[in-house]
């Protein structure tokens, strides 16, 4: 009988770590999940912008004009904001002849009663050669996250939302087998402690 109990012990040992395991890989899979759809479902819908994530979109830094404040490898977020909030010294992403650029607001002009933007990388000599207007401005920045690019390269991938959900349905298989042989086992030792008790009340007649 001890060595059942030790067994049934260690069994349960094994639920709690098992399943504090499948929690935690939870926490870390369906929010990158969700992120992955969000982009993808407003990627369809507008297939000509950026998407965006609660209003944030992440950009990978793929050159070195605005070291050393933003190096290349860098992942940075930036958020749409209000016209009146793009004031100079801000530092901006936005499109230009369908490429994203981040560099620094360092002058305001009006060119055909139209408000443009004078941008200029920090690490470059010069100013950009052309102004920009709001419209073109995808976000301001907000914060980056030093070389942290691969790993939002990896996140956007469609390949990884596959592989994620992949992920989830063994997950899900794992627990539901694991849930109908702890079932089975439970049955089994009913059905052994009833033979048993039924043996030895018949063993005192």
């Amino acid at each position: 009988m001890y060595k059942i109990d030790k067994i049934e012990k260690e069994h349960k040992r094994v639920q709690v770590i098992a399943k504090i395991v499948s929690i935690i890989l939870y926490m870390l899979l369906i929010p990158i999940i969700i992120f992955n759809f969000t982009l993808l479902i407003k990627s369809f819908i507008n297939p000509h912008q950026t998407p965006d994530f609660l209003g944030f979109k992440s950009f990978v830094i793929v050159s070195g004009s605005m070291e050393p404040t933003i190096r290349k490898g860098d992942a940075i977020l930036v958020k749409k904001v209000p016209e009146e909030e793009i004031k100079i010294n801000d530092i901006v992403s936005f499109i230009e002849e369908e490429t994203n650029v981040t560099h620094r607001i360092i002058g305001v002009i009006e060119e055909e009663g139209e408000k443009k933007y004078i941008t200029k990388g920090d690490h470059n000599n010069a100013k950009d050669k052309e102004t920009i207007s709001y419209e073109q401005i995808e976000g301001k920045y907000q914060f980056k996250i030093n070389q942290f690019g691969i790993v939002i390269h990896v996140l956007k991938s469609k390949v990884t939302l596959v592989i994620l959900l992949i992920l989830i349905v063994l997950i899900s298989c794992y627990k539901g087998r694991i849930r109908k042989r702890n079932q089975e086992r439970k049955e089994k030792r009913i059905k052994y402690e009833e033979e048993n008790k039924d043996g030895k009340s018949k063993s005192l007649f």
